[in-house]
């Protein structure tokens, strides 16, 4: 919310431009001018100067974090992609002509009588 001497002081101003005819009015004027920009202000919802630049920092901060771990991210894809094209031709069954199966006994094994 906006600093009550702000307030004041822009009520102030608007009573020093009313004419000397007018100055018993004076006080009721500036206390409902007052009330009316406090009201107008309010609805506006707005921040103060400070407010402003201490959320503006944090959205810096933030943006900065942010494209930080996208950049992360990026490179663990990376790492990822290249761990598992790596590991692809290790999973994949080799088919070669002199591999042994379970019907077959090993190179080493004595030869077997039923055959």
């Amino acid at each position: 919310m906006l600093d009550p001497k702000i307030l004041d002081d822009i009520a102030r101003q608007i009573g020093k431009a009313v004419p000397d005819s007018l100055k018993s009015v004076k006080e009721d004027l500036d206390h409902n001018i007052r009330a009316a920009l406090t009201s107008a202000f309010t609805r506006l919802d707005l921040v103060t100067r400070e407010e402003f630049e201490v959320q503006s920092a944090v959205l810096a901060r933030t943006r900065t974090r942010l494209e930080a771990l996208e950049e992360r991210v990026r490179k663990l894809e990376q790492l990822l992609e290249i761990a598992e094209a790596e590991a692809e031709p290790e999973s994949a069954p080799q088919a070669t002509a002199g591999t042994t199966t379970a019907a077959t006994s090993p190179p080493d094994a004595p030869p077997d009588p039923a055959r």
